[in-house]
This record gives structure tokens, sequence and C-alpha cells, in this order.
């Protein structure tokens, strides 16, 4: 999956779970992520994803996962957490995207290609 902010854009590799094979048959769509914790950006879906939520333990910069069935968040620093979430994918290169999600809100497309 690609995931693209302003000029930059960033390839996911894909977690194997449920909830990133429906996410991707939903494919494209923008979302307008709001700012978190000054670690992460999150929207809402419109509609539920299957959820299998574990406890990561350590959040990677770069970790897209599902909060819930209907919050998609990118995290985009590393740090410990004790949420529980449904892992989506990974940035497979995460240099420049604190950067590229800014500090307000980012506009945030998800494609195929």
């Amino acid at each position: 999956m690609w995931m693209t902010i302003g000029e930059r854009r960033f390839a996911v590799s894909l977690a194997d779970t449920e909830a990133a094979r429906t996410l991707t048959s939903r494919l494209p769509f923008t979302l307008t992520m709001a700012e978190l914790n000054g670690n992460e950006k999150h929207a809402e879906l419109p509609d539920a994803l299957p959820t299998q939520a574990t406890r990561p333990g350590m959040i990677q910069s770069g970790d897209v996962m599902l909060y819930g069935s209907t919050t998609l968040v990118v995290f985009y620093e590393t740090f410990q957490s004790s949420y529980s979430y449904t892992r989506i994918g990974h940035v497979d290169d995460a240099a420049g995207l604190a950067e590229a999600l800014g500090r307000g809100t980012a506009h945030v497309r998800f494609a195929k290609d």
C-alpha cells in the first residue's frame, strides 16, 4: 500500500491481518488525520474493520494500526504503550515521516499504487 502526504510518498508493508486485507479492499481514500500526543496522527474510518487487538508494548515510528474498530493511526515516534491495537502495517522507510505529517492535521492518501 502507498501512503501519500503532500509531495511525500511512503510504501507501507501490510500485516497479515483481516483488518489490513479489508482496509486495502476499500482503497483509495484520503483521510484528514488529527494530531495526538506529539507521536501520532489519527482519523475515524467511515466503516468498522475486523479487529485482532493486542498490546504491542513498543510502538515503532512508521507503525500503521487500528485503535478500536474505526480509528486508523499512523505513528511517527517510537515509544512504549499499554494500549491495544490491531496491526495494519508498517512504513518501509519512516525517515521524514514526522516532517511530512507536520504538527497539525494532515491530509493522508492511502492507495494501492
